[in-house]
């Protein structure tokens, strides 16, 4: 397993280096192949987050807990990523079938689970997408009142999503050609 422990406003001391450790091996254990996993912990304004990314063959699972103490911040983004894993349980093990990335435990787990975890989509839409440069598409997406904003990108000659960050700011999401 490869391991990150990063700190922005922050020091990662060899204490909290020792419990980010001992919560990687409650996700390594769903897996038989190393992982990447990249932590992120920060404090802004009092406010302690974690963010946790997970690489595994393909697949990125990702988590960011805040709260006022920076250890609860590991154990609830530890929490999180582990239920979204077995949340998933299903497609990733359908996923990575005979790549012998799952745990055969997990998978067994997943064969007695009677639950059938698929996505249903609930509303299909279809609309027009315009061309316009990023700006005109954040303006259009607030004119809207939307979150994101889907549109061909003049400037880069592809589809693209302009999306509203949660500091409030944009974001820009843009498609490259092979």
């Amino acid at each position: 397993m490869e391991l990150t422990v990063r700190g922005k406003n922050l020091e990662v001391t060899e204490a909290l280096h020792a419990y980010v450790e001992k919560h990687t091996g409650k996700i390594q254990r769903y897996f038989d192949k190393p992982l990447k996993i990249n932590v992120l912990m920060r404090i802004s304004n009092m406010t302690k987050t974690c963010e946790v990314t997970v690489f595994v063959d393909g697949v990125i699972l990702r988590g960011v807990e805040k709260s006022n103490d920076m250890y609860k911040s590991i154990d609830l983004v530890f929490d999180k990523v582990e239920r979204q894993i077995h949340k998933y349980k299903t497609r990733l093990a359908r996923k990575f079938k005979g790549k012998d990335v799952m745990s055969q435990q997990f998978i067994e787990e997943k064969e007695q689970s009677t639950a059938d975890n698929d996505f249903e989509i609930v509303r299909q839409k279809r609309f027009v997408i315009n061309s316009m440069t990023p700006e005109e598409a954040v303006l259009q997406m607030n004119l809207l009142g939307h979150s994101f904003f889907m549109f061909y990108n003049i400037e880069s000659d592809g589809m693209a999503v302009v999306y509203r960050r949660n500091d409030g700011k944009y974001g820009l999401i843009d498609s490259e050609h092979n």
